[in-house]
C-alpha cells in the first residue's frame, strides 16, 4: 500500500511539474534595485490558474494575453531575503500545485561594478572560430545545424572552453578587455555561427558550452584584471526562437501582418522631414526574414529585455554590453532599456552599434549629445562606435598623395568634429570588425600600412578595438567572398592545424612582425594613463604626415604618422605649442632616444609615438 502511495504521489508530481515547461527569469537576486520582477510562465494553458505567493512576496499584478500559454506575474523582491519562495498555482475542479522561486545572494560590491573605460583594449572574437578546446560539443543533437569546418560558412566548432585557453595569449598581448559576438542559442538550420539569430536568450548555445562556461570565462578573465563584454540583441530574435514559434501577443514582434524587411534608413529616426512609410519600416521592419523584429514598444517585450540584460550582468558577472543594431529600435524603448541597466549599475558601460557615416548623426545617440538635445532626446548610451574614424581609416592609408579631402587630411578632419560627441574618451575606435572587410586586406598585406593604422588607433582618444587575427596579417575578403572570409579560422585553434600563431614558434616571420608590432603598442598603452584620458592636440598634416600630442599635468606623447612613402623632415618649431619645451623623447616604436631640436626626420610609410622628457 505505502509503495501504491508513493508512486500515485510520484505520478502527481511528474504532472505538475510538466505544466509548467519554462520561468523565465529563472531565478533573481534580493537586493536588486530592479525589485519588482516580472515573471513569466510558460505551460499549456497556465493562464487558466490562479497564483499566489507566500504572505512575504506581494504580487503586484497579474497578467495575461491572448496566448493562455503564458502568465506574467509581476512580484516585489525589496526587503526580501535571499531564499526560495513557493508560488502556488490553484484551478477549481484541477489539482494545486507550485513552483519553488529562488531569490539568490547578490555578489558583494555587485551594484557598482567597474564597466570597461578608456584604459582598455578591448580584442573583438568570434568564438566559433576562434579556438576549439571541446570537440565533443561541436554538434549537440537538440540543435539543427551541425559541425561541418569545410563549409566556409558552417559551423566550425570554436568555444568558450577555447578562449578560457588562450587568455594567456591575450593577456601577454596587451588585450584588457574581451567583446565577444553573442554565445546565446541560435538554431537556424544554416548560417547559425554568427549566433544574431538567437533561439533562447537564457541558455549559452550548447555548441560553445554551458551558462557556468561563460561564467568561468568571466571568473577567469576578472582574475587576470580583464573585462568581458557580452554582445547583446535588442533589435530582433531568430525564426526558431521558442516564442516566437508561439507568440505571448500578436505584436510582440512588428507584423505588416507578417513579414516586411527594414530599409535600413536610421535617419529616420531623426529627420524633421522623414515619412510616416520610411520610419515605420526602418524601426519596425525585420533585419532579414529570419530575424523578426522585436516590438520594445510592448511593454511586455521590453520589460522581458531589460530582465534578460540584467540577469546576465549579474550572473555572469559582465564588464559591459555592445548593443547590436543599436539604432534600428524604437528609439523610446531602447532609451528605457539602456537607463533601466545603467540605474542598476552606474558604472557599468554600454557601446552601442550606430553603423553611419556623419558624426551628428553617431553622436545622436550618446548619452546627454547635444545634436540629440536638439530633439529632446537621450537614450542613456554611455558610448557609441566612431563608425567615421573607421570609414577613413579603409581608405586613407592606401592615399600616398594627400589631398584637401584624402590622405591624414580625414582623420585630421575626423577629431575636428569632436565637438559634436558629449563624451569623446568614450567612443570606441577600431580598424575592422566582424562585419567590416579585414584591415589588412583593404592594405593588401602591406605590414607599413597596417603600424600606420594601429598607431593611431592605439594613440588617439577612445576605446581601441581590434578584431581576432589582425594581430597576426590575417586577410578575409568580404565583397568578393562573403562574410566568412573575413570571419577565418584562428591557425592553431584546432588539433592538427598545420601552425599555431598563438605561439612565437608557431608563426611565421611575417605574422611576428605583426604581432610584435601590436604587442608593444598595446603593452605601453596599457600602462600610460595619458592615452587614456590625456588630451589631444593635433596639427593639420602637411605632406601627408599627421602629428597630434596627448597630454596631460604628468607626462606628454607625440604622435607622428608619416603617410608619404617619402622621408620627410618636420620644422619642429610648428609644434612648440605640444612639445612644450622637451628637447627630446624615446621613441616606443624603435625602442630609440630621439633629439628634438630644429627639425624631425622620419621615413617614409612610418610612425614614432615619442613619450617627450
Amino acid at each position: 500500500m505505502k509503495k501504491l502511495i508513493f508512486l500515485f504521489l510520484l505520478t502527481v508530481s511528474v504532472s505538475m511539474s510538466a505544466q509548467i515547461e519554462r520561468v523565465e527569469p529563472p531565478f533573481w537576486w534580493s537586493d536588486m534595485n530592479l525589485s519588482e520582477v516580472q515573471l513569466m510562465f510558460y505551460g499549456k494553458n497556465i493562464a487558466e490558474y490562479n497564483v499566489s505567493a507566500p504572505e512575504e512576496m506581494v504580487i503586484s499584478n497579474v497578467r495575461k494575453t491572448e496566448n493562455p500559454n503564458y502568465l506574467f506575474v509581476t512580484v516585489q523582491t525589496e526587503g526580501l531575503p535571499a531564499g526560495s519562495y513557493d508560488i502556488k498555482f490553484s484551478k477549481k475542479g484541477k489539482k494545486d500545485f507550485s513552483y519553488n522561486y529562488e531569490l539568490k545572494e547578490r555578489e558583494p560590491g555587485s551594484a557598482l561594478r567597474e564597466g570597461f573605460d578608456s584604459s582598455d583594449a578591448i580584442y573583438l572574437i568570434m568564438p566559433d572560430r576562434f579556438a576549439n578546446a571541446n570537440p565533443a560539443n561541436d554538434s549537440h543533437p537538440e540543435l539543427q545545424e551541425k559541425a561541418d569546418r569545410s563549409n566556409p560558412g558552417g559551423r566550425h566548432g570554436g568555444d568558450v572552453e577555447g578562449i578560457i585557453e588562450n587568455l594567456d595569449y591575450l593577456e601577454d598581448l596587451g588585450v584588457t578587455a574581451i567583446w565577444t559576438t553573442p554565445l546565446l542559442e541560435d538554431d537556424d538550420p544554416t548560417y547559425s555561427y554568427h549566433t544574431y539569430a538567437q533561439s533562447d536568450v537564457y541558455r549559452v548555445d550548447p555548441r560553445y558550452g554551458t551558462n557556468k562556461d561563460y561564467r568561468r570565462l568571466a571568473t577567469e578573465m576578472e582574475e587576470r584584471d580583464m573585462d568581458l563584454i557580452m554582445d547583446y540583441v535588442t533589435n530582433h530574435w531568430g525564426a526558431e526562437h521558442w516564442m516566437i514559434k508561439d507568440l505571448p501577443t500578436y505584436d510582440w514582434v512588428h507584423q505588416f501582418p507578417g513579414y516586411k524587411n527594414s530599409n535600413y534608413r536610421m535617419t529616420t529616426q531623426f529627420d524633421p522631414h522623414r515619412s510616416g512609410i520610411d520610419t515605420e519600416l526602418n524601426e519596425d521592419g525585420w533585419f532579414t526574414s529570419t530575424m523578426p523584429d522585436l516590438n520594445q514598444s510592448n511593454p511586455l517585450v521590453l520589460n522581458y529585455l531589460t530582465q534578460n540584460a540584467i540577469w546576465w550582468i549579474e550572473y555572469a558577472g559582465l564588464d559591459g554590453f555592445r548593443v547590436d543594431t543599436y539604432s534600428y529600435n524604437d528609439k523610446d524603448g531602447i532609451a528605457k532599456w539602456t537607463k533601466a541597466v545603467m540605474d542598476e549599475y552606474p558604472n557599468f558601460n554600454i557601446v552601442g552599434e550606430v553603423w553611419m557615416h556623419d558624426q551628428a548623426q553617431i553622436s545622436y545617440w550618446q548619452k546627454d549629445s547635444p545634436v540629440g538635445a536638439i530633439q529632446s532626446y537621450n537614450s542613456h548610451l554611455p558610448s557609441v562606435m566612431d563608425f567615421t574614424l573607421h570609414d577613413a581609416l579603409m581608405s586613407m592609408f592606401n592615399e600616398d598623395d594627400m589631398g584637401w579631402d584624402r590622405g591624414m587630411v580625414r582623420a585630421y578632419d575626423n577629431f575636428a568634429n569632436d565637438f559634436l560627441y558629449k563624451d569623446i574618451y568614450n567612443l570606441l575606435v577600431f580598424a575592422g570588425n566582424h562585419d567590416t572587410n579585414r584591415i589588412n586586406e583593404q592594405y593588401d598585406g602591406d605590414l607599413d600600412k597596417y603600424k600606420l593604422a594601429m598607431t593611431l588607433v592605439l594613440t588617439t582618444r577612445g576605446i581601441p578595438q581590434l578584431y581576432y587575427g589582425d594581430e597576426i596579417g590575417m586577410r578575409g575578403d568580404k565583397p568578393a567572398k562573403g562574410d566568412a572570409d573575413i570571419r577565418r579560422d584562428f591557425p592553431g585553434g584546432w588539433a592538427g592545424d598545420e601552425q599555431n600563431a598563438f605561439t612565437e614558434a608557431g608563426r611565421t616571420e611575417q605574422q611576428n612582425e605583426y604581432h610584435s608590432f601590436t604587442k608593444k603598442l598595446l603593452n605601453y598603452r596599457k600602462n600610460n594613463d595619458v592615452l587614456h584620458t590625456g588630451k589631444l592636440l593635433q596639427y593639420i598634416p602637411q605632406n601627408n604626415v599627421y602629428v597630434y600630442f596627448r597630454y596631460d599635468n604628468d607626462q606628454r606623447v607625440m604622435v607622428v604618422i608619416n603617410n608619404n612613402p617619402e622621408d620627410q623632415t618636420l620644422d619642429l618649431s610648428r609644434f612648440a605649442e605640444g612639445l612644450a619645451g622637451a628637447t627630446s623623447g624615446n621613441d616606443v616604436i624603435s625602442g630609440e632616444q630621439v633629439i628634438l631640436n630644429d627639425e624631425l626626420e622620419i621615413g617614409g610609410k612610418s610612425s614614432m609615438v615619442l613619450e617627450l622628457n
